[in-house]
């Protein structure tokens, strides 16, 4: 890879963070429903690792316009996740396949949440339970479904305008 080309996906990777904050900013008054658990696998698909760029600009830069908060502090590892949870499955081509690992990922968001209030001293392990209990049916399940139906539809076509901003690199 070029210099050029190795620059050319780091400007890419920067300005698709804007891009994750306005999607969460855009679907804000929807309860559970986001755009972002999609795109953070449609980045992970296209450049492994390095998605974590955008992920963690995206992080920050919740911080910086909410103040800091529990919530906007679990993303420096929630997203983290889905990208490492997403890296070995990049060479699958098939919407169905994120659209279900995207469900699953929906279902287990308020799981991994929950971790964070179990190293509060205040809270505790009780509390990361109950949290996590009290929110499971109505958040996560709607969570899932919105993840899922989501994927179904735009995974693919995302997928391929990103292949058309970035071409994947010809087989030798």
């Amino acid at each position: 890879m070029t210099r050029l080309e190795r620059l050319r996906d780091l400007l890419v990777l920067v300005m698709l963070a804007p891009l994750l904050t306005a999607l969460k900013m855009v679907l804000a008054s929807l309860y559970n429903v986001e755009l972002v658990s999609l795109m953070i696998t449609v980045i992970t698909y296209k450049f492994g690792i390095k998605a974590l760029i955008p992920v963690y600009i995206f992080s920050v830069t919740e911080i910086l316009i909410y103040g800091i908060n529990i919530w906007n502090v679990m993303y420096l590892y929630v997203w983290a996740i889905l990208v490492f949870v997403c890296l070995p499955f990049r060479t699958i081509r098939k919407g169905w396949f994120f659209a279900l690992l995207s469900g699953l990922y929906g279902l287990s968001f308020g799981a991994l949440c929950s971790i964070s209030y179990y190293f509060i001293p205040s809270l505790g392990p009780s509390f990361a339970f109950s949290w996590f209990i009290s929110g499971f049916i109505p958040a996560d399940l709607l969570h899932a479904a919105g993840n899922f139906v989501s994927a179904l539809l735009l995974y693919m076509p995302l997928t391929k305008a990103l292949d058309r901003v970035i071409p994947p690199k010809a087989k030798a």
